[in-house]
């Protein structure tokens, strides 16, 4: 059964745009160790949100895992570890962090919870709020 997660990006250095444009990329530059734990676990058909970091903060499209977890090939460390994504699609509307710690349903996201973390795990029921979310106005 395919997992689900969010991983951040600073729109400057790699938006989802570009990722719309290249269809796949490597996604790499995770140091974190827990955030690693994390990237290591993802496997082809997982479903992810891309969050934009900086100045934006909030979560802006869908994409998925194209290829499982395997050691970074610009790295000498078979602890740092990157997966390949491909887009699907941008979401309904960007959906802020703002308005995630808002909402009682992300009481208990990771996102929420251990704000640095670059990869983080989400369950069934914040994916589908989160998606909900998205497509309400403001």
């Amino acid at each position: 059964m395919a997992q689900r997660w969010l991983v951040k990006t600073e729109p400057s250095v790699y938006s989802f745009q570009r990722l719309q444009q290249e269809r796949r990329t490597v996604w790499d530059g995770v140091a974190n160790p827990l955030a690693l734990k994390h990237l290591s676990q993802m496997r082809r058909g997982d479903h992810v949100v891309v969050y934009h970091t900086g100045n934006e903060k909030a979560a802006v499209g869908l994409a998925h895992v194209v290829k499982d977890a395997y050691p970074d090939p610009t790295r000498k460390s078979d602890k740092l570890v990157v997966v390949d994504l491909a887009a699907d699609r941008p979401l309904a509307r960007s959906v802020s962090l703002a308005e995630i710690k808002a909402d009682p349903r992300f009481a208990d996201f990771e996102l929420v919870r251990l704000p640095r973390l670059s990869v983080v795990p989400m369950s069934a029921a914040h994916w589908s709020a989160l998606e909900a979310l998205s497509k309400t106005e403001r």
